[in-house]
């Protein structure tokens, strides 16, 4: 199982990469492997602006739907339009071409709350 060491974490199970005030967000290769295969992105919060662990999107799998929840406050400026045709993506490359949004955060000091990856591997083999 891959844990980039580059990115931060969410105890929700998704990654951030923070790239000035711009954050590319999406699901670990944990919750892609928990959820099964994915046939389903939903993100209808693009333009707005978000609190951290606010909704902006859903998952859905074969067997279940997901909520997606915000790391960082800020607005969501991008979606990963390619997840429409190609919702599997988020299996065959969570951390690459699986990614679903981007978000312009306000509050860089909300990145002090996101895990480290050794704090995650802790997480999910706890």
């Amino acid at each position: 199982m891959k844990i980039p060491s580059e990115l931060k974490y969410t105890k929700d199970h998704e990654w951030v990469k923070i790239d000035g005030d711009i954050a590319t967000v999406g699901i670990t290769d944990f919750a892609q492997s928990e959820l099964g295969d994915i046939v389903y992105v939903e993100v209808e919060t693009l333009d707005e602006t978000l609190g951290v662990e606010d909704v902006f999107g859903t998952v859905e799998a074969v067997k279940t739907v997901s909520d997606l929840f915000s790391p960082l406050s800020g607005e969501i400026v991008e979606f990963n339009e390619a997840l429409q045709d190609e919702p599997e993506k988020v299996n065959t490359d969570p951390y690459g071409e699986g990614w679903m949004v981007k978000i312009r955060f306000t509050e860089p000091s909300e990145i002090e709350n996101l895990l480290s990856s050794d704090d995650y591997k802790a997480l999910i083999n706890a």
